[in-house]
């Protein structure tokens, strides 16, 4: 007989998902698969694992230093498990469909591993859906992508979030232009990202740069908002680089427009995230009340080239744990994941239940049945607290039947002919939350 451990808990940074929650991440991940299908886009299963040395030529550091290794006994080699799902896409693209026409259109859903801080609270398991347009160097492309994220939110329910815009190359042609390197260049690089502006202060006070320059460096923290924020850059930057970078953003917002998305947009063009991976347009989605973007995504082009294919690319990625919690603050967002009928069965004979609970689910109503005899409480108790909207306690004979929805105990008497009505019961009131 075997004895179980003493602790029966799990690593840090990692949970078990029960029911409810795993639902609701289902439907988040098919979500984002459905408005990628609609938009032309087909899904690749990357594998979980690869060989450490492939992978590491897809990352950059930081992502090498939070990847999990160990050595493969079959091959020699060391094996990894991916910390992030964007670089196998583009090995995939770079080798497997190497020839086949641009652009490719992917998405995918999966689960990645990194290592964590250990006070950090961050988890180490990471569940990533996500799609990639790789082959496209437009403007057109990147509101694309911004378009679909915002597409996905809504259809998950999502009403209270923004999309903030960067573009790494407007920072860039700043820091590049003020003279400045070494320790002196990531002190400012550090204090932009924090928006401190005084520390940005005594960087240009202390330090030999040029009074254009000074001028453009002092906008950099404050330089986030509304669209106007655009037309107040156009009046401080006067390097080249960064000009472009704000007509390209200019262009990015007028297609947005186009696509109906334009109140949730803010604009931070002091934003230095991924100033060593993205080349373009960045952008990442917030909710008020989760600490975490919803989704992140931007311009990459020069990741493909990495592994023989130069080709331009963009995507984003939706991260799936804090989306959860987004749904789960919101009570119409909960509610929508619920399951539908558990079907009571007062009587001896099981034949019109299992006929009912057939038909039901041809017209795509989810419908448990409670095989465990209890009464009726019991049953409606066991309903309401499995997330299952409604019991329909089955007629004998074929005669009425009756409806109990499970928040409040609510009835309501139908006919079979009404019940096996298509869209009867997703119309009816008890139905709605």
């Amino acid at each position: 007989m075997l004895t179980l451990p003493e602790n029966t808990g799990l690593p840090r940074g990692v949970a078990d998902y029960l029911p409810a929650r795993s639902a609701t991440i289902a439907a988040i991940e098919a979500q984002l698969l459905q408005v990628a299908s609609l938009w032309g886009f087909q899904r690749i299963i990357p594998p979980a694992l690869e060989f450490e040395e492939v992978l590491a030529s897809g990352m950059g550091e930081g992502l090498r230093s939070r990847t999990f290794r160990f050595d493969d006994w079959q091959s020699g080699r060391m094996l990894a498990i991916p910390p992030d799902i964007t670089p196998q896409i583009a090995r995939i693209v770079a080798t497997r469909l190497r020839g086949l026409p641009l652009p490719h259109r992917i998405c995918y859903s999966g689960r990645v591993l990194r290592h964590a801080e250990l006070q950090s609270g961050r988890s180490r398991e990471i569940f990533q859906a996500g799609v990639e347009l790789i082959g496209l160097d437009s403007p057109e492309a990147d509101a694309e992508m911004v378009a679909m994220a915002v597409e996905v939110m809504q259809g998950l329910g999502i009403a209270d979030f923004t999309v903030d815009l960067g573009q790494v190359a407007f920072c860039r042609g700043v820091f590049e232009s003020c003279g400045l390197n070494g320790e002196p260049l990531q002190q400012l690089k550090e204090a932009v990202a924090r928006k401190d502006a005084s520390a940005v202060s005594k960087l240009v006070e202390t330090h030999p740069i040029l009074k254009e320059n000074q001028r453009e460096i002092l906008a950099l923290p404050r330089l986030f908002g509304g669209c106007e924020v655009l037309e107040e850059a156009a009046r401080v930057v006067s390097n080249d680089c960064s000009r472009k970078a704000l007509e390209n953003l200019r262009e990015v917002v007028a297609i947005l427009a186009l696509h109906g998305v334009r109140d949730q947009l803010t604009i931070d063009l002091g934003e230095t995230r991924g100033l060593d991976y993205h080349t373009g347009l960045t952008f990442e989605g917030f909710a008020p009340g989760v600490g975490e973007a919803l989704f992140s995504g931007g311009r990459y082009d020069d990741l493909t080239a990495r592994y023989g294919l130069p080709a331009p690319a963009t995507g984003f990625t939706c991260n799936v744990l804090p989306l959860l919690q987004a749904l789960e603050d919101s009570a119409a967002g909960s509610a929508g994941f619920r399951r539908d009928l558990l079907l009571f069965n007062p009587h001896e004979d099981r034949t019109e239940a299992l006929d009912v609970a057939r038909q039901l689910r041809r017209q795509g109503v989810s419908v448990a049945r409670d095989i465990i005899r209890r009464d009726f409480d019991s049953s409606l108790q066991y309903a309401s607290q499995n997330n299952i909207r409604c019991m329909l306690v089955i007629g004998e004979n074929g005669q009425n039947y009756l409806l109990v929805r499970s928040s409040d105990s609510s009835q309501l008497t139908i006919t079979r002919e009404q019940l096996l009505q298509d869209g009867f019961l997703r119309q009816h009131d008890l139905f709605q939350e």
